[in-house]
């Protein structure tokens, strides 16, 4: 019977004796198991940021933006046409039954005034249902209410960048601030929600009832006149149903014939930043399969060692046999030196590559996320590889005749 902890001690005691050989020979591993770990903090941290950019943008998200203008020949793009209406948004919500809750908006940038400070930030006028489609909620105060949208109210909800830059440590509700030089009370305060998808500051905002932004901040080419409605549909199944009731209702509310084109754009915003999530999920993948390849490269070194371990100790297996060494004694003994080799070269690597992924983190300023799936799935491919690689040198050690081996110099 084979004593394996006998073994294993012989094994050790087998590496100790050439450490400098030894610890080349794991070098391999370490930077293969280090490298795949640090890859996947990499991606999986990417993963993770987008997913936060996804849910802060707001759930089951469709944008329906007015048309393209055109100007000299040119078409300026979605958006510079005004085609959608204050109407458009009710009928949407009253008549698409796979519609949640919609949110009409008019933006526009306005000059910030409070006291002696000032700031340029994007104002967005809008409904209370903003909140509830965007996903967002109040750090303080109240949300407008639809007494203020109909009466047009001077009323307004901050973002977290425009308190940081204008009121430091007085609390904004309650306050009064000029937008474009009209005065209007801030009544809440939005949580912070961080960077959109595209970089921008969410954050960086003010939101005023749609009336206002209409009748007294910016203006609109004709009564009721939005640029933009943020729809939100009943759950994800529910999107590319939503998309088409969408259309349907706006072709025939705006009169479009069979063969005339949409002057309005449907957008699935949810779909799109989710295949960015699934392509940085390929690439996350791909890259520990990139990174992987050092594994293997560090497999072909152990077995290049374990052969050469094999010629120069011959009369160390002839004099084992000798003494009544059983063949799979002797194959046991360099398995698990290969073996030995490769964990110990993955416990190494998993350090280095949470080290890295760390060092990462702190010059790009990225979320890294190191998770035990990894650690575990780099462990235990270093195991396999030293185990696949090692087989062949103990086969070969295994298949010596004593009496060659005793006689070899």
């Amino acid at each position: 019977m084979v004593n394996i902890p006998s073994t294993i001690r012989l094994s050790f005691r087998a590496l100790r004796v050439n450490k400098m050989r030894s610890m080349l020979t794991m070098l391999g591993i370490i930077i293969g198991v280090g490298a795949v770990i640090a890859m996947l903090a990499v991606g999986t941290g990417a993963r993770r940021r987008i997913a936060d950019q996804i849910s802060s943008m707001g759930s089951n998200l469709i944008m329906v933006l007015s048309g393209a203008s055109t100007s000299g020949g040119r078409r300026l793009g979605a958006g510079t046409q005004p085609t959608l209406s204050l109407t458009d948004s009710e009928a949407i919500l009253k008549e698409a039954t796979s519609v949640q809750d919609v949110a009409p908006s008019l933006s526009g940038v306005g000059q910030i005034v409070f006291g002696n400070q000032n700031w340029s930030t994007g104002v967005t006028g809008t409904t209370p249902s903003i909140l509830d489609v965007r996903d967002w909620r109040l750090s303080s105060g109240r949300t407008f209410n639809a007494d203020d949208v109909k009466g047009a109210n001077k009323v307004c909800l901050v973002g977290q960048t425009v308190v940081d830059n204008l009121f430091g440590d007085i609390d904004p509700v309650g306050q009064i601030i000029r937008i474009n030089k009209i005065p209007f009370a801030i009544v809440g305060v939005l949580e912070a929600k961080g960077q959109s998808p595209n970089g921008q500051d969410q954050d960086d905002t003010i939101i005023v009832p749609v009336t206002t932004a209409q009748k007294k901040l910016f203006g609109t080419a004709f009564p009721g006149m939005i640029r933009l409605i943020m729809v939100k549909a009943g759950s994800i199944e529910d999107l590319a149903r939503a998309e088409r009731e969408i259309t349907d209702i706006l072709r025939q509310r705006h009169r479009l014939g069979p063969g005339q084109d949409n002057d309005f754009t449907v957008r699935n915003l949810t779909q799109m930043l989710q295949a960015t999530e699934q392509s940085t999920k390929v690439m996350t993948l791909l890259l520990g399969a990139i990174a992987s390849v050092s594994l293997v490269v560090g497999g072909i070194g152990i077995m290049n060692i374990m052969l050469v371990s094999v010629t120069e100790r011959t009369r160390e297996i002839g004099i084992r046999m000798a003494v009544g060494a059983k063949t799979w004694d002797i194959r046991l003994q360099f398995l698990i030196e290969a073996l030995l080799l490769s964990l110990i070269g993955g416990v190494i690597g998993i350090l280095a590559g949470i080290t890295v992924s760390k060092v990462l983190s702190s010059i790009a300023g990225w979320s890294i996320i190191v998770s035990a799936s990894s650690i575990l799935l780099s462990f235990g491919f270093s195991g396999m590889v030293g185990i696949f690689f090692g087989y062949y040198p103990a086969y070969k050690a295994s298949l010596l005749d004593p009496i060659d081996a005793l006689r070899y110099e």
